[in-house]
């Protein structure tokens, strides 16, 4: 059984930071790209950014210079800096990673979810 258990979402003032943190735990064989996604109340889920094996990222334009996201693959965790919040930054945050598992026919990729803490910006 895989699991991802995100942590630090909250309430933060616009201008503040915030840090969340997704670790994941199971019978995990590997781990590919990780990432955060968001969804506003009335929105679609966007994608925050994404980090590669190779510590690659991509971000969304609206958060490029303020987000950063991070990888610590000997505690299975990646990391999301939230720094100058914004009013618009407000959403739940759910933490994504595509991880090779063992399945009934051998090994395979697959996309995994945290539960989504919620971010609030709000003065």
């Amino acid at each position: 059984q895989v699991q991802l258990v995100e942590s630090g979402g909250g309430l933060v003032q616009p201008g503040g930071s915030l840090r969340l943190s997704c670790a994941a735990s199971g019978s995990i064989l590997w781990f590919n790209a990780m990432g955060w996604y968001r969804q506003a109340p009335g929105k679609e889920r966007e994608l925050v950014g994404r980090i590669t094996v190779g510590v690659r990222t991509n971000y969304a334009e609206s958060v490029k210079g303020r987000f950063t996201i991070s990888r610590d693959d000997a505690k299975n965790t990646v990391y999301l800096q939230m720094n100058s919040l914004k009013p618009e930054d407000a959403a739940v945050y759910f933490c994504n990673a595509r991880l090779g598992v063992t399945g009934p026919t051998g090994a395979y990729e697959s996309d995994y979810w945290g539960q989504g803490p919620q971010v609030t910006v709000s003065s």
